[in-house]
């Protein structure tokens, strides 16, 4: 790889993590200053547990409160997270040689962990909106997303210097599938009352807004195993993983956002 070629992916990098930057202080502006319901939309996150019932002698379900979820707060977080990470990669030498060093195998263990932490940040506040305040749940959704980024990671490392015939696509299939389960649970909790004309808008755009990104980023992948074309050279997927991060966080950051403002 140039020189040229990853002092300019350094510099996209800053812009991106910028571009992300200044949506998360955005976010946050309006969430605690200036969008008085996007600061008290806060869903209350509950616990599950069976109880003694002394009347029927029996174990019943019941539930708890824990806390209240700082919704617009965390739809910044994951803004943020992400400028932090073009921050780390892109700023400090130290850190940008690690990240140079990687991309030159194939890898970028930066972007699997940012991934990991931001998009399940995501994944969870869109999960509520739909209904699931389980604490059980949530925390499950966080974790099966995070592991589905971690895949990603792996895939990278088990097919570093490996020629293109000899690609072991386990990780892909096995983290494409645990990036299914959260959707699962979020369309059973969508489609609970049956009455679809009442579902708002923002709902759909959503489910719809993900479904297209969902895709995205394992069609890159893919399409850089494959050396299709521009993919053959690993920096060309890097910048369209960050543009398609970029995309996606924006999009859905917003869409969470004016959905946390629907009644």
């Amino acid at each position: 790889m140039e020189t040229t070629a990853l002092k300019k992916l350094r510099n996209f990098n800053k812009l991106m993590g910028a571009l992300h930057l200044v949506q998360g202080i955005a976010m946050l502006f309006l969430a605690t200053r200036v969008i008085q319901k996007i600061g008290e939309f806060s869903p209350v996150i509950t616990q599950n547990f069976l109880a003694f019932n002394e009347q029927t002698r029996s174990l019943e379900l019941a539930s708890k409160e824990l806390f209240k979820l700082p919704f617009g707060i965390l739809v910044a977080a994951f803004l943020l997270i992400s400028a932090l990470a073009h921050a780390l990669i892109s700023i400090p030498n130290k850190t940008n040689a690690i990240y140079n060093a990687d991309l030159q195998k194939g890898i970028n263990r930066f972007r699997w962990f940012e991934y990991a932490l931001s998009s399940s940040v995501m994944i969870v506040l869109i999960s509520t909106l739909f209904g699931i305040y389980d604490i059980a749940s949530l925390v499950l959704i966080f974790i099966v997303n995070a592991s589905m980024n971690l895949f990603g990671l792996v895939m990278e490392q088990l097919n570093s210097g490996t020629t293109k015939g000899k690609i072991n696509w386990g990780p892909f299939v096995w983290g494409s599938i645990a990036g299914i389960a959260p959707w699962i649970a979020i369309v059973l909790y969508m489609v609970g009352n049956g009455n679809y004309a009442s579902v708002p808008w923002f709902v759909w755009a959503i489910v719809g807004t993900y479904f297209v990104a969902f895709n995205t980023f394992p069609i890159n992948m893919i399409l850089q195993y494959k050396s299709v074309g521009k993919w053959k050279n690993y920096l060309y997927g890097e910048r369209t993983y960050i543009v398609l991060s970029l995309v996606a966080k924006s999009i859905l950051a917003w869409l969470v956002l004016f959905g946390a403002m629907q009644p």
